[in-house]
């Protein structure tokens, strides 16, 4: 159920944004991204801080992607959407974090497989420019 839910999520979110027009700024899905990367850092500290150094590690990662994709080619955050998403399959794997809901991983899973699908979606449309300008 949590998958579906994600998946939903994810669609209403890109559905609003084209509809508003937020995804037509390549800044979009970047900022999506620092977002998501930033939830497991909120969990580390409801679980009285456990793994927030290692989450933290794995923040900055994602948010470097983020800033790299946005400064020369989406198609960047797109992958490390997608690999946000592998990410939460092997999570508990890889950080002991207990403020983490049971119910996260196959959440945030769907929702960034389909976030990255979306911005796919956008970018192969040519409703926004994969890759950044030159700054003068």
């Amino acid at each position: 159920m949590a998958a579906v839910v994600g998946v939903g999520l994810a669609l209403a979110v890109a559905l609003f944004a084209r509809i508003v027009g937020l995804d037509r700024d390549r800044a979009f899905y970047p900022v999506v991204l620092v977002v998501i990367g930033s939830y497991y850092d909120l969990f580390a500290i409801l679980g009285g801080g456990a793994g927030l150094v290692v989450e933290t590690i794995w923040f900055v990662v994602f948010a470097a992607a983020a800033a790299i994709g946005f400064r020369t080619s989406l198609w960047i955050v797109v992958a490390a959407l997608a690999a946000h998403g592998v990410f939460d399959f092997f999570h508990h794997a890889l950080v002991e974090n207990p403020g983490v809901p049971a119910w996260w991983p196959n959440w945030c899973l769907a929702y960034d497989v389909a976030a990255a699908m979306c911005q796919a979606a956008v970018l192969l449309k040519g409703g926004v420019s994969a890759r950044a300008t030159p700054r003068v």
